[in-house]
C-alpha cells in the first residue's frame, strides 16, 4: 500500500483516495472552436512518464478535498505536495 500525504488530514492509506489523473491539464480557451480530433486528445491522451509526475488526488474518505502531488511512477515515492485545493 502507498501512503498519500493529504495536506489537511496527514498521511493516509491510498484506499481513502480517488485518483484524478494528470495535473495541470488546461481546459481549452474556446471549446466551441476545438475540433473533434483535438477534443479526443484533450479527453483521452495523457503523459505516461517513468519518474516524477504531477497527479491530482481526492481524499474521498476524509476531508473530500482535491490536491496535487508529485509522485515518482517508478517507485511510488511522493516528492512534493501542492496545498492548493481545486473545486470540481
Amino acid at each position: 500500500m502507498m501512503l498519500i500525504p493529504c495536506p489537511w488530514c496527514g498521511p493516509r492509506d491510498e484506499n481513502e483516495f480517488h485518483y484524478g489523473g494528470q495535473a495541470h491539464v488546461h481546459y481549452p480557451d474556446d471549446p466551441a472552436a476545438v475540433s473533434d480530433e483535438d477534443w479526443g486528445r484533450y479527453l483521452f491522451f495523457r503523459s505516461n512518464p517513468k519518474g516524477p509526475f504531477a497527479e491530482r488526488w481526492a481524499h474521498v474518505s476524509g476531508c473530500r478535498r482535491w490536491f496535487t502531488v508529485l509522485r515518482d511512477t517508478a517507485t511510488n515515492e511522493i516528492h512534493r505536495r501542492n496545498h492548493e485545493e481545486v473545486a470540481r
